[in-house]
């Protein structure tokens, strides 16, 4: 039996009623998707993404201040009167485990609102990319879709889509219907490790991958801000057996 394993490389090329009753994957490498799993990791309760931070502020103050957090960031950066950024390494167990994180980005929660009528919404990231795959075993329609970066197509993203296209393609038992964009983004990833590392030598070693995500529009933005070291975290490849669930109804993202 063929499946459909496509890949939109940013929110606007896909109608929200193209992926309805649908998987899908969001994926923001830097940052969004390797923060969220971050955060569940370390035992935050769940992580409920914002269009605006008006909305998330809204939101936060709705909820008993002792369990929640304000997280997120503007052009890369802390916003003001926010407890957290948009750093992985800023979430830790000591600061959100047992708490709920009012979260918003400039990319990621964009791409999360995209998705309001699929069926099942993973978060994915190179940090989790392994369970992703294991996730996705047995679904039959599968959408990965890429946050970009301020609405240009991300390399970092890309390259994550094209790692789950060809690990998926790899399992050997499945026979999948690409569209153009998961063929390019497979032969992107291809491209980007010599074989026969892109082939299946994983695993592949932070500071390989964390080069290349530094060449990047977000990776070059992070280097200008100086948060190089939130590029080599988000290049710890299946670091994390978890796969943060967003519920499209709800809107929040939990670990189960």
């Amino acid at each position: 039996m063929t499946r459909e394993l496509y890949v939109h490389a940013l929110p606007t090329l896909v109608e929200p009623e193209e992926m309805a009753g649908k998987t899908v994957v969001v994926i923001d490498v830097l940052r969004a998707s390797t923060t969220i799993v971050h955060a569940l990791e370390a035992g935050a309760r769940e992580v409920i993404p914002c269009l605006e931070v008006e909305d998330a502020r809204e939101m936060a103050a709705r909820m008993p201040q002792n369990d929640v957090l304000l997280g997120g960031e503007r052009k890369g950066l802390p916003i003001e009167g926010f407890d957290l950024g948009n750093s992985p390494l800023e979430y830790t167990a000591d600061r959100v485990n047992g708490r709920s994180v009012v979260f918003t980005t400039t990319n990621g929660t964009r791409a999360m609102e995209r998705c309001r009528l699929a069926s099942r919404v993973l978060i994915g990231a190179f940090v989790n990319a392994g369970a992703v795959c294991r996730e996705l075993a047995g679904s039959e329609q599968i959408h990965l879709l890429c946050a970009g970066t301020r609405g240009q197509i991300g390399y970092d993203d890309v390259l994550l889509a094209g790692l789950l296209v060809e690990r998926l393609r790899r399992r050997g038992d499945t026979t999948y219907d690409l569209n153009a964009q998961a063929v390019t983004a497979r032969e992107t990833w291809l491209a980007a490790f010599a074989l026969p590392l892109a082939l299946g030598a994983e695993p592949l070693e932070p500071q390989r991958l964390a080069r290349h995500l530094c060449k990047t529009a977000g990776g070059r933005n992070l280097v200008a801000i100086g948060r190089e070291d939130d590029i080599l975290t988000a290049a710890e490849l299946d670091r994390f057996s978890i796969v943060p669930k967003l519920d499209p109804h709800s809107l929040r993202i939990r670990p189960e």
